[in-house]
Parts: C-alpha cells; structure tokens; sequence
C-alpha cells in the first residue's frame, strides 16, 4: 500500500509494450464501486475473495503487467499463482515511508483506524516476508524517480531473461 504499484507498473507496461492490469481497478470495474465501499459492505474478507477472483482471471492473460493490491499475497492460493505465472517484483518501501505516502488515508480502507502508522507497521510485519517469499526481484523504491525506478526494473527483468 503506497510502494507506486499501479504508477510504475503503468510505466512498466508502456516501456515493455504490454497491457497493464490493476486488481483493484478491475474488482471497482466489475463491482460498480470503489474498494472501501468493498470493505464496508462485505469486509476485508469479501474483499480479498474478489480479489483472489481477479487476479486469477488476469494470471490466464499473457504478457500483461499485473498490479495487485497490497494484500493480496496475503492469501497462499495468491502467491502460488503470481509465482508461478510470471515474474514478481517486489516495489519495497518500509512501513515509515508508505506511511508518509499514505498520508490522509483516503481511499484505504485498512488506514481508517486510529493510528494508520501502527497499523502500516503492522501491516508489513505480515506482509513483507510473503513479499520477499515469492519475489524474483527486490526494487527499493525511497529515493528514485518513477522514471529511475521503472530503468532499473527493465535492466533487472533484462539481467534475469
């Protein structure tokens, strides 16, 4: 959450020419609202099961850019799909910075508790060793540009081919 998935993927997938797929624009398309109404409708779990939904249907495409949600490697069956489809990039970013990305929380669901740097800290406790599990490549994302990041990508994914 805030680590510049769907901004670098899109830029990713221009520079590779291929199409770029967002889970959570996908699950917004085809629920016909926005995922923190998701959230306060069928909570975190009915979220993640269309979630899940989705990024199976997207893992048959081929040479797309898939973005998923921050959570999604949450669930096993996620990570054994996006492992096992394609090459996963990790875009790392420690619980401050995204908290300082994330500032405001809108549109997050899971930032609407008190304390949103406590629950992002949190939050990659979970979630960055799932990362790091199924990750081909680490991408550090505090300091360089969209620009930089997205070079660095193309020359790791042209390093590993």
């Amino acid at each position: 959450m805030g680590a510049g998935k769907s901004t670098v993927g899109k830029l990713l997938a221009r520079k590779l020419d291929r199409r770029f797929i967002d889970a959570d624009t996908l699950i917004e398309e085809r629920c016909g609202v926005k995922i923190p109404v998701i959230f306060e409708m069928e909570g975190e779990a009915g979220f993640r099961k269309r979630e899940a939904q989705a990024i199976k249907e997207a893992a048959q495409e081929e040479s797309i850019v898939l973005a998923t949600g921050g959570g999604a490697v949450i669930l096993p069956e996620n990570r054994a799909l996006l492992s096992s489809r394609g090459t996963v990039i990790y875009l790392h970013a420690g619980p401050t910075e995204l908290w300082h990305r994330t500032k405001g929380g809108e549109g997050r669901p899971l930032l609407q508790t008190g304390d949103a740097r406590q629950t992002l800290e949190n939050l990659y406790r979970v979630r960055d060793p799932l990362y790091r599990e199924i990750a081909d490549h680490v991408i550090e994302t505090g300091k360089p540009s969209v620009n930089q990041l997205v070079h660095t990508l193309l020359m790791q994914l042209e390093l590993s081919s």
